[in-house]
């Protein structure tokens, strides 16, 4: 996984922040993307460790540790720093529906499980799940929005709905017997 050595040719990068001043102005990331070449190096700096607690998603003493939806993060890490998007896109997609969005708003536990984290700084894993998710989807052309199945015709009944469930037991209604 990654380069063997990365986690000591590489610091730990993460991208810019935007000023504050600038961000009120729009609906925009408040991040700057990074250029490909550090992505990959935050990739290599994936160890192989062996005993991979970043995506085991486990409650320890009430604290989140590792992936709650179980990435698949040394697998993935690798492809970034190989630089196959679409391919780590789609090993994003194996457990995770939406890394367009997850990946954005995830609190990233799994960068606080990494095994890396014991001796340097973790490695840098949220910001490449949007990257992949940006460059092997939306940039490739790959992932786009498409329906599921065709909508429903609107009836023109003005009955409303019924119920798909019984209504609630009373202890007052009389029993049957």
């Amino acid at each position: 996984m990654g380069k063997p050595t990365g986690f000591i040719e590489y610091l730990r990068e993460l991208p810019v922040d935007r000023p504050p001043l600038e961000r009120v102005g729009d609906w925009n990331e408040f991040h700057h993307h990074m250029e490909q070449k550090k992505l990959r190096a935050q990739g290599a700096r994936c160890m192989d460790c062996g005993i991979p607690f970043c995506h085991t998603g486990k409650l320890i003493s009430g604290m989140a540790s590792g992936c709650p939806i179980h990435n698949l993060i040394p697998e993935w890490n690798d492809l970034v720093y190989r630089g196959l998007w679409r391919e780590a896109l789609a090993r994003l997609h194996k457990t995770n529906n939406f890394p367009e969005f997850t990946g954005r708003v995830c609190p990233a536990p799994c960068e606080g499980s990494c095994t890396l984290g014991i001796i340097n700084p973790p490695v840098t894993i949220k910001i490449s799940s949007v990257a992949s998710s940006k460059r092997g989807g939306t940039k490739a052309g790959c992932c786009r929005s498409r329906p599921r199945c065709a909508p429903a015709k609107r009836s023109q009944s003005s009955v409303p709905a019924r119920r798909a469930f019984p209504p609630p037991r009373s202890s007052t209604r009389p029993a049957i017997g």
